[in-house]
């Protein structure tokens, strides 16, 4: 088999094995596939050495690739010529040797409580669309939800008596999460109007605008919803989406939630990830310090 052919393999491997979502699948196709656009997809695995590969890395640079992006692709490559191994088309694995390019710690920008507040109050809750997006937005930010996670949501997921959502995160792993009393009350309330026009549905968000069968939000839609609103309550610059998800684990961590139990809400396989939040609250100290410190 060819490069092309073994890395339809490990994509259907990663699909059917690994349960990774569309997105996540397409962002490794692209890093493979430009493997076989820098040696040709007629290659074959053991005929690549480290110098190839090390010779795309350095392509990267030169064509402005960022050091994250490269980093991306090297863990994606890593992870593809480590299933290779497994599969025995190849007897070592040429990634071993590739020092990961250097990355800056990049910390993700959050929201304040009160430009938060300002943007959930921001949809007319007397109107229908203004009820679904509402209770869509409180419930992202109040369970630190990701815009795919939020927007593949069923019915059968929320438990409005227990206050809990089932959210099915990255690679299908399953997790309940609180909804807090806000989002509860909002999902509550759109709930019956949802169930007068879509009563078919099995999706727990349905687009007005939805022409697939499914019904659901898509992420490009929400991101137009969120901004729209973003707009309205006059933030500026204009957060995406995910800047929710960045303040509930930030707003937690400042309030004294521990960060194993952050983590877990955030379906967050590694510590280290959600530790980066513990960087942004160590911020909040030192400015506090600094303002209120006689000799700061």
């Amino acid at each position: 088999m060819d490069l092309h052919a073994w890395t339809d393999a490990y994509l259907d491997h990663l699909r059917v094995e690994r349960g990774l979502a569309s997105n996540t699948l397409e962002a490794y196709a692209r890093d493979l596939n430009a493997l076989s656009a820098h040696l040709g997809a007629d290659v074959e695995p053991n005929g690549i050495h480290p110098d190839a590969l090390s010779s795309l890395m350095v392509g990267n640079a030169r064509r402005g690739l960022g050091a994250r992006s490269s980093a991306r692709q090297l863990s994606a490559l890593r992870g593809f010529f480590r299933f290779l191994v497994r599969e025995r088309a190849i007897a070592h694995d040429p990634t071993t040797i590739l020092e990961r390019p250097k990355v800056a710690q990049k910390l993700p920008r959050v929201l304040s409580f009160a430009d938060v507040q300002r943007l959930l109050a921001a949809p007319d809750e007397t109107t229908e669309r203004g009820c679904l997006h509402a209770a869509m937005l409180n419930l992202m930010y109040a369970s630190g939800l990701r815009v795919s996670e939020l927007c593949s949501l069923r019915v059968s997921d929320v438990d409005l008596q227990r206050g809990l959502v089932a959210v099915r995160g990255k690679g299908g792993k399953r997790r309940l999460v609180p909804m807090g009393e806000v989002a509860l009350n909002c999902v509550s309330r759109y709930l019956p109007m949802r169930q007068v026009q879509h009563a078919n549905e099995t999706v727990l968000f349905v687009s007005p605008r939805a022409k697939r069968s499914s019904g659901r939000f898509t992420r490009e839609g929400f991101w137009k919803m969120v901004r729209r609103y973003a707009v309205s309550a006059g933030l500026f610059p204009l957060p995406s989406p995910h800047k929710l998800r960045h303040s509930f684990a930030t707003h937690l961590l400042r309030g004294g939630a521990d960060l194993r139990a952050v983590q877990a809400m955030l379906g967050h396989a590694d510590l280290g990830t959600t530790a980066i939040y513990t960087h942004l609250c160590a911020d909040d100290v030192r400015a506090a310090h600094k303002k209120a410190h006689p000799r700061a």
